[in-house]
């Protein structure tokens, strides 16, 4: 059955409670931590979140004879619309509201033109209506950045340069008038997505040496927040482990890599992608290791940023099937698959990110696994290998688990393999 009112006004509504959103996103504190929503909840935040699906036309909206306890409870029609919502996203969909989702419900409340659109230095503005604009702008040929709905430095230059080329004051602002410009004019690059062109292009002229390349190792958690853990044993220590040593294969074959926190912080995801792009980083590898309430969950995944309506880093999707492939052949754990996802830290990083699940800390064979210093070392080889294979673009390749150390820094030397 379809809404009885207008999206129209119901988006309205939702704009007007977008204060409880963002409320409900941040916390009272100010901290990006936050209480998980998911069925049998009640309260204030959940009524928000309802309101908001309503506005999107995924519930049905409450009538008058449905309480205020009613629209405050999280019941099975709620979680529903939740997962389709995420699913539309590219969220996992599990049917429980978290910071991704809240974030994700947040942005979806804007469509371009609904308000004006401007870089602002302490809280920038998110939404579906700026990554509109910077679709808009790759189109017409102004390279906005990767096409993220986060109004940042470089939206603002690509926004600057369109205006002052029609005629208008370069403000970097989006308001009525360049909107109408906007919408005149067609589509200038054709024969595939420009952002995407831009991505493969820096990676060609990149070179196949990895030499000079700057690399941030991202460890999952860390300080007071060790992620899973069984016993004594915790993700953060494992991923820290085997970050450092990837950092000192990646330094002896000439890299330079860079870790994004010390092992007494745990940063946000945000601060995370902050860290990478002030650095200048080529490459951001993000270390985790899963865990389920299932002990017979099991397996690796990779995961690159991609919204699922298109938007996507082509070589990040690259890296991270390097990576899937290399450590599937050298460790035979199960195939989990690689999948695109809008994750801040993949989201907001101006280079290609690829985060890794390697397998899970619940689960009795990959915990043996992962206890194992010598696999700890395959992972760290198979993820190097997968980074050198990225910049060869297919050329003097191997197959696949047969690369080794030695050959990378045989080659990174100029000699030929096997001499």
């Amino acid at each position: 059955m379809k809404p009885t009112q207008s999206t129209s006004a119901v988006r309205h509504r939702c704009r007007l409670r977008g204060i409880g959103l963002t409320a409900a996103v941040t916390g009272q504190d100010g901290s990006n931590r936050m209480q998980l929503l998911s069925r049998g909840d009640t309260g204030p935040a959940v009524a928000e979140v309802r309101a908001a699906l309503e506005g999107l036309g995924l519930l049905e909206p409450a009538d008058a004879a449905h309480s205020v306890f009613d629209t405050a409870l999280f019941d099975s029609a709620l979680e529903d619309a939740v997962r389709a919502f995420q699913q539309n996203r590219g969220l996992i969909t599990d049917g429980v509201v978290g910071p991704a989702t809240y974030r994700a419900l947040r942005d979806a409340r804007w469509s371009l033109g609904d308000r004006m659109l401007c870089l602002q230095m302490t809280n920038m503005m998110t939404g579906d209506d700026v990554f509109a604009l910077q679709e808009r702008l790759l189109e017409l040929g102004y390279d906005s950045g990767r096409a993220d709905g986060a109004f940042g430095r470089q939206t603002e230059q690509a926004l600057r340069s369109f205006q002052r080329d029609y005629g208008m004051a370069p403000d970097g602002i989006c308001g009525p008038r360049t909107l109408r410009h906007l919408g005149y004019l067609g589509r200038k690059v054709t024969g595939g997505r420009p952002g995407l062109l831009r991505e493969q292009e820096r990676l060609h002229r990149a070179g196949p040496r990895l030499s000079g390349k700057r690399i941030v190792i991202d460890p999952g958690h860390g300080g007071a927040h060790p992620g899973g853990a069984i016993g004594d044993v915790t993700e953060a220590g494992l991923v820290s482990d085997i970050a450092r040593r990837l950092e000192g294969r990646m330094s002896a074959a000439g890299m330079e890599a860079l870790l994004s926190h010390g092992p007494q912080d745990c940063p946000s995801d945000a601060e995370r992608a902050a860290f990478a792009n002030s650095a200048g980083a080529d490459v951001v590898l993000s270390l985790h290791v899963d865990a389920n309430p299932s002990p017979a969950a099991n397996g690796l995944a990779a995961f690159h940023f991609g919204t699922g309506t298109g938007a996507t880093s082509t070589v990040g999707e690259a890296l991270a099937g390097y990576i899937h492939r290399e450590l599937l052949a050298r460790t035979r754990m199960t195939d989990c698959g690689v999948h695109p996802r809008p994750w801040e830290l993949l989201r907001l990083t101006r280079m290609p990110a690829v985060r890794v699940e390697i397998g899970y800390l619940t689960n009795a064979a990959d915990r043996a696994a992962l206890l194992d210093p010598a696999f700890r070392d395959v992972v760290a080889e198979g993820i190097l290998v997968a980074v050198k294979r990225l910049y060869l673009l297919g050329q003097n390749d191997k197959p696949t688990g047969t690369f080794t150390f030695s050959d990378i820094l045989q080659r990174e030397e100029g000699s030929p393999i096997g001499a």
